[in-house]
């Protein structure tokens, strides 16, 4: 048998991985929360095993060497199949699950994702739970290099074949003006084009539905402010700068600004964004659809309720799928 030190190992194959998928072996040690050096390290390993040069690093960034690129096929196959034993072990009793890494868009970090994880780590009492909470496409990066097993995001440009999906939530498109500043007897389209608008930046995914969406009715609202924190976006409301197109989710995660901002309709066409959950076709087994289905009795507890209860007219349009 070979020197313990030159086995081929599943840690060393998901270190391989990580380092082509990140460019770097600094990068791949941030996702892995390993250092440089242990990275290094563990590739030696594996190309001591196989005989082979795998990474060329002196690359910037790191390449792969013909072996390399012959391997990784591989390499991807045995960290798939090592997913799905572990998976299908696991639900023989969910109790025996050992670790979860979930990410969570960050519109539930405050109430809705504390929950659930209480709630799971109940059940799951032997499990390490990791959360990454982030934008959408963000956690779809984490999720497609197995950085992640489940993710909670919207679902604008995310569906792919490798993906399973499970809806969750229809979270509606509303405007959110200044108190104030729109008579709702009036109107409200004119009154809004007045003002100037605080958009969401475009590399979210929300503003760049909301931009599509309005370019689909012809209305080009000009530039002035835009900002990628719903925060920032609100308190800007707040202080009568302008008007903003947001959700539920988002007015509510902004919640220290309610009794200053009005939340109104679209005065155009409805638009809405679904809120799913993600993971890696059969690789998780059952288990994204018992997160979803726990999830679901949260969402309407926590979300839909309370805030039709505030904004009636939400009612249909706010719904958990």
């Amino acid at each position: 048998m070979g020197d313990a030190q030159t086995r081929m190992t599943l840690w060393g194959i998901e270190i391989f991985l990580a380092v082509v998928e990140e460019g770097s072996f600094s990068g791949a040690a941030k996702r892995l929360g390993a250092s440089v050096s242990a990275v290094s390290q563990q590739i030696s390993n594996l190309e001591n095993t196989l005989g082979s040069r795998l990474i060329d690093r002196a690359a910037r960034p790191v390449a792969l060497t013909p072996a390399g690129g012959v391997f990784l096929r591989r390499a991807r196959t045995i960290i798939s199949e090592a997913d799905q034993a572990h998976a299908e072990l696991s639900l023989l009793d969910i109790s025996s699950l050992t670790r979860l890494r979930l990410g969570v868009i960050e519109d539930f970090d405050a109430d809705v994702t504390p929950r659930l994880l209480s709630d799971m780590s109940a059940e799951l009492s032997r499990c390490h739970f990791v959360l990454e909470t982030g934008a959408s496409y963000h956690l779809a990066a984490m999720l497609e290099a197995r950085a992640l097993d489940v993710i909670v995001a919207a679902d604008l440009d995310l569906s792919a074949e490798w993906m399973e999906v499970h809806p969750l939530l229809s979270d509606p498109f509303m405007v959110a003006a200044p108190k104030g500043a729109i008579s709702a007897g009036g109107d409200v389209l004119a009154q809004l084009l007045e003002l100037p608008f605080i958009r969401y930046s475009g590399r979210q995914m929300m503003g760049r539905q909301i931009e599509s969406h309005l370019g689909k009715l012809g209305l080009s609202i000009p530039e002035r402010f835009e900002l990628d924190s719903y925060h920032a976006i609100m308190a800007m409301v707040a202080s009568g700068a302008g008007w903003t197109i947001t959700t539920p989710l988002g007015h509510m995660r902004a919640h220290r600004f309610r009794d200053e901002v009005a939340v109104m309709p679209l005065p155009f066409e409805p638009l809405s964004r679904r809120i799913s959950l993600f993971a890696r076709r059969d690789v998780m087994g059952e288990m994204p659809a018992n997160i979803a289905g726990r999830l679901r009795p949260l969402l309407r507890d926590m979300v839909v309720t309370p805030l039709i209860g505030e904004m009636p007219w939400l009612k249909g349009a706010l719904a958990v799928l």
